[in-house]
């Protein structure tokens, strides 16, 4: 086992890796930028290391600090964390060269599935369900419209290296395809310097369900059940449920046996998340995120097990310490993702917390960093807070969450905790009758967005 690992991360995700490590007897090296000098995983963890300016680039994204504050502070291991260089293949190779563990998937994997088209390929051969599409990039405006009219409209049209809702454009019909893929190509260019782009169909009504999959590299790999992630706003999720509440006990033993069969197959190690449309029973794969992902607590609640845990105990060589007949589901979570944002159009608000209060009691968990008189830098992503509740039912987590939003305190910033206050007084909501297009057409009626 690790005696030191360094965590190249902020925020709340490095505070969670603290917690886990401490838990293990790790000692912990957290790297700051100057901005998040007085940041509370800088605070708690058993070292700290300033790794340059305020811009990411110039700090959480510069390879050469964060080895050489792995190097001047004997870490053995790097925590990426999510975000920042935590699917960054070349980041991943480079730590490796340096005789440094990478706590994550290796760097061929995060290679493989972070090109959309190269990841469908790999798997629809590996059996998992895929969207009707285009096979591979689509060259021109000519293959793109001979494409829509084989698999029929409406169409999305989506940048390879695309992500966070960049470059994806749909097209109604024939007459919008022109448009849609000049759009998405261009998109594509100006944020990730590629222009190539992919088709699928696009599903009208679709629910955005998550498999979580965890590997020891060995050939061996289970699954986590599912993330129903259906409320989102402009491709980002809002809040996320385990168990989905449309899924059946049958499909989701089917889906997840599939998902950790695969994943199994190619020797996968540590957490990823096997990302799926489902519409009418049916599930069609769009992406694998070969990382820890935001939404990891409610998979955590509902199993029992420390995800972070494991993926330090299956990086230093250890076996998982579960198999699939180990984990069985217990009860219902829910977690609402807290942005320092001002409603109704969601811009950011960074300023001074000058009170902060996180709620408690039974079934009650809050990951965030923020703290009394803590100034939160303009910087970098506006989430400050996940609030995630356990309930025995689903009726049960949503009494939970309202009660615990309404002890929440944050004051000093605009957050979008009303916006949850509002959303769970809608019957559909509680009901858990809805799907990705939900939370937006909610918005334009109700906040004008």
């Amino acid at each position: 086992m690790f005696d030191k690992i360094l965590i190249a991360n902020r925020g709340e995700i490095a505070l969670r890796v603290v917690r886990a490590a401490r838990e293990m007897g790790i000692a912990t090296v957290a790297v700051h930028s100057t901005a998040d000098s007085d940041a509370m995983h800088v605070r708690m963890a058993d070292e700290s290391i300033c790794i340059g300016p305020p811009p990411s680039p110039q700090s959480y994204l510069s390879m050469p600090a964060i080895i050489s504050a792995c190097e001047i502070s004997g870490a053995q291991a790097i925590h990426p964390g999510y975000g920042f260089l935590s699917e960054n293949a070349n980041f991943v190779q480079i730590v490796e060269d340096h005789g440094i563990s990478f706590i994550g998937p290796t760097a061929e994997h995060i290679r493989v599935m972070g090109d959309k088209i190269t990841a469908k390929d790999t798997m629809k051969a590996l059996g998992v369900p895929c969207v009707p599409g285009s096979d591979g990039g689509v060259p021109d405006l000519e293959t793109a419209q001979r494409i829509g009219a084989e698999i029929g409209y409406p169409v999305i049209i989506k940048a390879t290296a695309g992500g966070g809702g960049k470059g994806m454009k749909v097209a109604n019909s024939a007459a919008e395809m022109e448009r849609a893929f000049m759009t998405a190509r261009a998109e594509g260019k100006a944020n990730f310097g590629n222009d190539e782009v992919y088709i699928e169909k696009y599903l009208t009504t679709p629910r955005h369900i998550e498999i979580q999959v965890f590997g020891d590299g060995n050939g061996q790999a289970v699954h986590l059940g599912e993330r129903d992630c259906s409320l989102q706003r402009r491709h980002q999720k809002v809040l996320e449920e385990a168990p989905g509440p449309a899924i059946s006990a049958e499909e989701r033993a089917k889906i997840g046996k599939i998902c950790a069969d695969a994943v199994a197959k190619i020797n996968y190690v540590g957490a990823g998340t096997i990302e799926f449309l489902y519409e009418n029973g049916e599930f069609y794969f769009i992406e694998m995120n070969t990382r820890l992902q935001v939404e990891h607590p409610v998979t955590e609640a509902i199993f029992g097990v420390d995800l972070v845990r494991e993926q330090i105990r299956v990086a230093a060589g250890l076996p998982m310490s579960f198999t699939q007949d180990d984990l069985q589901i217990n009860g219902h979570s829910i977690e609402v993702r807290i942005n320092a944002e001002k409603l109704p159009k969601f811009s950011p608000c960074p300023g001074k917390i000058s009170h902060f209060h996180a709620p408690g009691g039974l079934g009650v968990r809050m990951d965030s960093a923020l703290y009394d008189g803590y100034s939160i830098p303009p910087y970098y992503d506006s989430l400050i807070a996940k609030l995630i509740v356990h309930g025995r039912d689903r009726p049960e987590a949503l009494a939970r969450l309202a009660r615990a939003l309404g002890e929440l305190i944050v004051d000093g910033v605009d957050t979008t905790v009303p916006l949850f206050r509002e959303l769970l007084n809608e019957p559909d909501v509680l009901s858990g009758n809805y799907n990705i297009h939900w939370l937006e057409k909610w918005l334009e009626t109700h906040m004008g967005e």
